[in-house]
């Protein structure tokens, strides 16, 4: 399961941001998930208090939005979203997809603090 791996790379990105901040807990976190990324979002979310015990994230939930598949279309010049995420057919002019413009994401969006938690932004 390399979702415990992500969990944990996922949270010493967000300790070393929080600490830079002088944030000592976390009370949530927000990650943006393609479904092309190659991560199974039910897995990532079982890992995810593992790989946050004892750290700035304990108990802080990992809340997770799916990102859209959107491909760019050598031919039409469209950026659109595929009738389905395994058929990249370009919806616009029904050409083969160029390229993926999005979907493949796995990206740490923002993290919320309590209140009372002072912080420094920057």
């Amino acid at each position: 399961m390399h979702e415990l791996s992500i969990a944990n790379a996922i949270v010493e990105g967000v300790a070393e941001k929080a600490a830079r901040c002088g944030i000592t807990r976390v009370a949530a976190v927000h990650l943006s998930l393609g479904p092309l990324s190659g991560v199974v979002r039910d897995a990532l979310l079982f890992a995810w208090p593992l790989a946050a015990e004892g750290t700035v994230a304990e108990g802080a939930p990992l809340v997770v939005a799916d990102a859209p598949v959107t491909i760019f279309c050598s031919h039409c010049q469209a950026v659109t979203s595929p009738r389905s995420w395994r058929e990249l057919v370009c919806s616009a002019c029904g050409s083969a997809a160029g390229r993926v413009a999005s979907g493949t994401e796995l990206e740490v969006t923002a993290f919320e603090v309590d209140d009372d938690e002072p912080a420094t932004v920057g």
